[in-house]
């Protein structure tokens, strides 16, 4: 296999043809890789996706090939993936106000240029889900929010609709689905690209703990900061450190890496109603 790309998370690799997706344990907060891995963070990274890409086939096609046909060693966390062009926009959708979409709100009472209604807090649900993209940015640089105007200058307006209708039926969907087993999917960030014919094709990760935020929903209360079964734990230990955002990352104590795993785990075990 040829190493195309190492990301914060996973590497890409070229094999006959096809791509293969590999996850690691690595976790990264604040766009800095932390040089404490997660055990199975990989695995259960991998084994989700699989698991929302085969419920939400009928809503957008997406880039597996094959979750077995893969090298011995990367077995669990790696897929046999499709080649596709990809679109080079990060798509957001948000049901709920947190994060960078809160701290763009209270600065400008709209996230991406879609204006919001006063009066919203921490963890407030949205009247409808909302279309927020970022720029995907190199390793070791931010995502920059920008509007839907700005995709359309990128991917043409028939693109950018495209893009947006589909993020937000991805959401939808799986808002719905997550919320039946007690789950809030309070937001989450999806990567398309497009197959030889132009069409659009769901590929990277989908509705994991890493791209998302999931909220035990028994517990959802606006105006507070939200407990949370993803990286969303470790990101505000790594606040609560004191450290600047910046290389080097401090090193993640035991019982917090302990904590996280088991965080990533009830999020699987919970959404897929499957023991880890």
């Amino acid at each position: 296999m040829k190493l195309l790309h190492s990301g914060k998370v996973r590497e890409v690799y070229e094999d006959r043809g096809d791509i293969i997706l590999v996850a690691s344990d690595r976790v990264s907060v604040y766009d800095v890789i932390l040089p404490t891995p997660i055990p199975d963070k990989g695995k259960i990274l991998t084994q989700l996706s699989l698991w929302w890409f085969e419920q939400l086939a009928d809503v957008v096609p997406n880039h597996v090939i094959s979750a077995t046909d893969v090298p011995e060693e990367f077995a669990g966390r790696a897929v046999r993936c499709r080649r596709l062009d990809m679109v080079p926009v990060e798509c957001i959708a948000r049901g709920y106000l947190t994060g960078g979409g809160l701290k763009e709100y209270e600065a400008s009472g709209s996230v991406s240029g879609v204006e919001l209604p006063p009066g919203l807090v921490e963890g407030s649900k949205l009247p409808e889900p909302i279309f927020t993209p970022t720029t995907k940015a190199q390793l070791g640089a931010h995502d920059e929010s920008i509007t839907f105007e700005d995709v359309v200058a990128r991917e043409g307006r028939e693109g950018a609709e495209e893009l947006r209708r589909v993020t937000l039926e991805v959401y939808r969907r799986g808002a719905e689905l997550a919320a039946e087993r007690g789950v809030i999917i309070a937001d989450t960030k999806l990567e398309f690209g497009r197959a030889a014919d132009g069409g659009l094709v769901l590929a990277d990760e989908v509705l994991t703990s890493d791209s998302s935020r999931f909220w035990p929903a028994v517990e959802w209360e606006p105006g507070r900061a939200q407990n949370s079964f993803d990286k969303q734990f470790v990101r505000d230990w790594a606040t609560g450190t004191g450290w600047d955002k910046k290389e080097p990352a401090p090193e993640v104590p035991e019982q917090i890496v302990e904590a996280t795993r088991a965080r990533y785990i009830e999020a699987y075990e919970r959404i897929t109603g499957k023991s880890w």
